[in-house]
């Protein structure tokens, strides 16, 4: 049996799609596939849902079922090959459930991140002190200081992303409760974190945008969410959304499109970037 793994990759998302394309073009039922490998078919639908690592016998012999060219099937293996290597996030797997470990691999491939967040500041773009009283506040601080701080150490690590030379377009909606809400009772951690705020919507490759609760209800007031796009063609929008226990991934064409529309709904409803800016200046001088 294939190698479980704690996450998949976005590789092994994009390979186990482009496996059962090839084998849809091939006109084989999973059942015909894995009568070749002498495995139950269960063993195909994982490696095509990403579910199993890739293991790589399998893979060729696939490969050459469905009648893909010897130099297609190097290049695939190739792909295949790198896409089960662990990404950085494993070495959190400690303190990173497994339904979030996707995410992590999601937003480290995504050319463009659209976030709807409701009530905290998005993770990317918190300090350490925010981001510390938030988990402390949640069920993470029931485990004690450590997983609290292993828990930071993880999203400040996720940051590294955005100093990267070509980082991901980051464009986030918030709700106007996010400035009001506090989270410590030390001021200046607000304070921090909205200057840390200002100092991200000067970057070209980050968009702000606040929901002002004067402009009353909107069509994205429900949950938080964020949609990852991506350069690689294979790989369809996805949306995640976060629950109590666990967590959502959407990639159907139906749902991506209309949580697709709210966010394009938000971005109209909510104050422009300059404004916002504005906002978070006033927000900042009353703390």
């Amino acid at each position: 049996m294939s190698e479980r793994r704690p996450a998949p990759t976005v590789g092994q998302v994009v390979l186990g799609k482009r496996l059962q394309e090839l084998r849809e073009a091939a006109g084989l039922r999973r059942e015909q596939a894995a009568r070749v490998l002498r495995v139950a078919p269960a063993t195909v639908r994982r490696m095509e849902m990403a579910e199993v690592s890739l293991r790589i016998p399998y893979v060729q012999v696939l490969l050459e079922t469905y009648g893909v060219p010897a130099e297609e099937v190097g290049a695939f293996v190739t792909l295949a090959e790198e896409a089960n290597e662990p990404g950085w996030w494993q070495r959190f797997h400690d303190v990173l459930p497994n339904w979030f470990s996707l995410y992590v691999s999601l937003e480290g491939a995504a050319r463009m991140i659209r976030s709807y967040e409701p009530h905290f500041m998005p993770g990317l773009l918190q300090t350490e002190d925010y981001a510390r009283a938030v988990l402390e506040a949640g069920t993470i601080g029931q485990d004690g200081p450590e997983t609290v701080e292993r828990h930071v150490a993880l999203r400040m690590t996720r940051q590294k992303l955005l100093r990267e030379p070509d980082p991901p377009h980051l464009w986030v909606t918030m709700d106007e409760t996010v400035l009001l809400r506090p989270v410590s009772e030390r001021p200046e951690v607000m304070i921090d974190q909205i200057d840390r705020l200002l100092e991200f919507a000067d970057s070209e490759r980050i968009t702000l945008q606040v929901a002002e609760f004067a402009k009353g209800p909107h069509p994205g007031t429900y949950a938080p969410f964020s949609l990852f796009r991506f350069a690689e063609p294979e790989l369809p929008d996805m949306v995640f959304t976060e629950y109590l226990t666990g967590a959502l991934y959407l990639d159907s064409r139906e749902e991506v499109s209309a949580h697709l529309e709210v966010l394009d709904h938000l971005t109209a409803h909510a104050a422009s970037a300059q404004r916002t800016k504005e906002i978070l200046r006033a927000y900042r001088a009353r703390q």
